[in-house]
């Protein structure tokens, strides 16, 4: 398959980019000048981006002979979906593959943001330990957990804090009929009845700001918010000033609205703690994801069904 192009939008593993590079002609973006993408567009007919870069609806416009989007994650925010639908351009993501480390990640953050473990390691690293105790911080066991999107990563996500002996509810589009937890067709209803408010919806327009001020009120000084989503979920500078005013107990971060620029204020925040959007990026899963997405393009170019197919 050496004649196909594929452009990979960005510098991921070593492990997909040799790959990749043994069975197709592989083209990197951040390597080709804007003006020089013209150059290569006749022989570019794949796109692998991932929940950063993905298919917009330039970079489309500019790949004419462009037919598949195999996206290096399970968010689909960063692709055009419509402009693919509209030439028939396949598209796949690799949604398995992340569950239990983005799972896992909610639920380390809620831990970690209850305990204050960031501060707590400050304390103890600065010598703080030898002059006081720390102070008192607040359990995770038998808390209610509200969940933002009963998907795979919810679902996952509310398996985890059962086993801590937490009360799950949740929002999403609509009910789950095969679930037992509690639904609430409005998000704010849905914040002022539990204490932690995970969000691990897909980012749309419908779920932009889906975290506003009324939400984050609905939560109140003791509540704390958990995302591992998207940044765009969240009005962040309602966020920042509840934070610190005391309007909202806490909050856990993987991902930001702007990222990697982060709020002044909230990063001096001791009621917060924050990750680099690196909830699916463990060894053993950036494999898998790899691996699924070279599988998808060998299924399409051969003519055989997709793996896991978005469009």
């Amino acid at each position: 398959m050496e004649e196909i192009g594929v452009l990979l939008m960005r510098p991921l593993s070593n492990y997909i980019q040799q790959e990749l590079s043994k069975r197709f002609t592989l083209f990197k973006y951040w390597e080709i000048p804007a003006e020089s993408l013209k150059l290569h567009a006749d022989s570019i007919r794949a796109v692998v981006g991932n929940g950063v870069l993905g298919a917009n609806s330039a970079l489309i416009d500019a790949l004419p002979r462009l037919e598949i989007v195999s996206s290096h994650s399970s968010g689909l925010d960063k692709i055009d979906l419509v402009k693919c639908e509209e030439r028939g351009i396949r598209v796949t993501s690799t949604p398995d593959a992340v569950t239990d480390d983005v799972a896992d990640m909610a639920i380390l953050l809620t831990i970690a943001t209850l305990r204050r473990i960031c501060e707590a390691d400050r304390f103890v690293r600065n010598g703080i330990w030898k002059q006081k105790d720390f102070d008192l911080t607040a359990k995770f066991s038998g808390k209610s957990v509200g969940i933002v999107g009963l998907g795979r990563i919810g679902s996952a996500i509310a398996k985890r804090a059962e086993a801590f002996g937490c009360s799950i509810s949740y929002h999403s589009r609509s009910q789950k009929p095969e679930s037992t937890h509690t639904y609430y067709p409005r998000v704010i209803d849905l914040a002022f009845n539990c204490q932690i408010l995970v969000i691990a919806c897909a980012l749309t327009d419908e779920t932009h700001h889906i975290v506003n001020r009324g939400v984050i009120d609905a939560l109140g000084p003791n509540g704390v918010v958990i995302n591992i989503a998207r940044g765009s979920h969240i009005d962040e500078p309602e966020l920042v000033s509840a934070l610190a005013e005391g309007r909202l107990g806490g909050a856990g971060f993987d991902v930001l609205e702007h990222e990697p620029e982060v709020p002044m204020q909230l990063a001096k925040l001791n009621n917060v703690v924050l990750s680099p959007h690196i909830a699916a990026a463990t060894v053993e899963s950036r494999k898998e994801m790899a691996d699924l997405v070279i599988a998808n393009l060998e299924a399409y170019f051969s003519n055989k069904p997709l793996l896991t197919p978005v469009l």
